[in-house]
């Protein structure tokens, strides 16, 4: 039958009726932007993660790029970033013409660690974007405490995992969450959130959100137009009680692998004591990263490499990394392989992927 990379629909299936119900009282209702679906959204994601505030945004990209902005970040500030991530974390910092600094990561974890961003440090660096990797979350509240610098996090990939008990999103000043179908809270189209207990940030995030106003007459700075809708917010209120419980099946499906022998073909990810990943994506590494990965596709097994360039080497970044040498993020980007990982992932199915690596 194969392994697919992603399976999406799945865990969707028992929720559908439910989700048409909601979708269609929105529609029947004739409110479409930053109503009571949206607004009870905010409400039970705050709660969810435990922030005093959350505010939902057009996209993940979205958030980061006004999470930047409203943790004090200004044209020309520099601004330490992982290399080895998605485009868009450098991206938020460079479109509001601040200027992306890029760090080592563990290799272990795959993050940025106090030690790595001490190495990039400036006196113009004026805050950290650190990002959970994989559903890994990062030392964000060390990297704070260590560099006395604010610190926004890229838990785009991470919603429902926590460290030392803390959630994703509230491991720095501000957090910010990709909505994007293929996450593990997935909408039915784009959408972000920010989350913070800062109630300055919470503020400025809400009127940049809307053109940078307050009040939708006077416009105090020049802002976004960039608000989740009414109909992505009913069907995320159907989908975030469950993230704990799909949560769950992630990491009984890396232990999944864990059991079966994946260990003794890859190099297995690592994980930070007190850390309850999301898994996101499961990415172990091998030398032969692009052999195994055409193999197992041809095995029928869905995997992929992930950020085989990163940042650094990226030609739009290329003003702001002359020279840069990140040799952990370097080897990560040659050996990622991105196995097969979903909340219904089966022992059969982590089985299959192992036995066809040792094939």
């Amino acid at each position: 039958m194969g392994v697919p990379l992603f399976d999406t629909e799945t865990p969707l299936a028992p929720l559908r009726e439910e989700i048409i119900a909601r979708v269609s009282g929105v529609i029947r209702g004739g409110r479409f932007i930053l109503g009571p679906e949206v607004s009870a959204f905010e409400q039970e994601l705050a709660a969810h993660v435990g922030a005093r505030h959350a505010i939902g945004v057009g996209n993940g990209t979205d958030a980061l790029t006004i999470a930047v902005r409203a943790a004090g970040v200004q044209p020309g500030d520099e601004v330490v970033v992982p290399s080895l991530t998605f485009y868009a974390t450098a991206e938020a910092v460079a479109a509001m013409g601040a200027i992306p600094v890029f760090a080592d990561v563990d290799r272990e974890t795959r993050n940025l660690t106090p030690e790595t961003v001490r190495a990039a440090l400036t006196p113009r660096t004026t805050a950290v974007v650190s990002v959970d990797l994989f559903g890994m979350p990062a030392l964000s509240a060390e990297i704070k405490r260590e560099t006395g610098l604010p610190v926004i996090e890229d838990a785009a990939q991470a919603i429902g995992a926590s460290l030392n008990g803390t959630r994703a999103g509230l491991l720095g000043d501000v957090g910010t969450f990709s909505f994007y179908p293929s996450k593990n809270l997935g909408a039915f189209g784009d959408g972000g959130a920010i989350v913070t207990d800062d109630d300055r940030i919470a503020e400025l995030a809400r009127a940049l959100r809307f053109h940078g106003s307050r009040d939708k007459q006077t416009f105090e700075y020049v802002g976004y137009n960039s608000r989740l809708d009414e109909i992505q917010a009913a069907v995320l209120r159907v989908l975030l009680p469950h993230i704990d419980s799909w949560c769950d099946g992630r990491r009984a499906a890396a232990q999944a692998y864990v059991d079966a022998g994946l260990g003794e073909h890859v190099q297995l990810p690592g994980a930070l004591p007190g850390a309850l990943p999301a898994w996101h994506l499961y990415v172990p590494t091998a030398p032969d990263a692009d052999a195994k990965i055409a193999a197992l596709n041809a095995a029928g097994v869905q995997a992929r490499a992930y950020y085989r360039t990163p940042l650094h080497r990226q030609p739009a970044m290329a003003a702001f990394a002359p020279a840069r040498e990140l040799p952990v993020t370097d080897e990560l980007a040659r050996t990622i392989i991105a196995l097969p990982i979903s909340p219904v992932l089966t022992r059969a199915q982590a089985e299959e992927v192992v036995a066809a690596l040792a094939a």
